[in-house]
């Protein structure tokens, strides 16, 4: 429930354990509630870097903040907005997926936070994450090897800089 209406969204996420199939929409098990914006074949996997939650954990004030938390059904280690590329291509598990753009958050962000300033905060730290499209279906699991297949042109950070300024100075309060 959000201001007295019922919201559906998939942003609810927990880890799963063992191998998940990949197919060209989405992930097994997982879902997008609203397919004009999220999900599709440019966004059927939305990954996030493991290596932000412990800003957010400080920024939050909260010790815990489990995997999956922004919503994300791909949680990442060493692909980070400056470094990802649109059109980079990886190999995870025996699936192909493709960087196609930065995760543009949504107000279901607030409600997964239960705080509405939560979407405007995630897109200013710049830390947002990226959507991927499935090239070759294929199975992933925990601990796969992320394998760079090939190099696209302009970096995540760099989109976000053109589409949305830099991001705000923390010291200028």
């Amino acid at each position: 429930m959000w201001l007295g209406d019922a919201v559906s969204t998939g942003i609810f996420k927990d880890p799963v354990h063992g191998s998940v199939r990949v197919a060209f929409l989405n992930l097994e098990g997982d879902r997008q509630a609203d397919l004009t914006v999220h999900g599709g074949p440019n966004k059927a996997v939305y990954g996030y870097p493991s290596e932000h939650y412990e800003f957010w954990r400080a920024q939050r004030g909260r010790r815990e903040v489990r995997w999956g938390a922004f919503g994300e059904n791909l949680t990442t280690a060493g692909l980070l907005e400056d470094d990802v590329h649109v059109g980079d291509r990886y190999r995870i598990g025996s699936a192909a997926l493709e960087v196609t753009q930065p995760r543009v958050p949504c107000f279901k962000l607030g409600i997964k936070f239960d705080d509405q300033r939560m979407p405007k905060q995630f897109l200013q730290s710049r830390r947002t994450g990226f959507y991927f499209k499935v090239l070759e279906e294929g199975e992933i699991a925990a601990g796969d090897k992320i394998e760079r297949l090939a190099r696209g042109s302009i970096s995540i950070a760099d989109v976000l800089r053109a589409a949305y300024g830099a991001p705000p100075d923390p010291r200028s309060g």
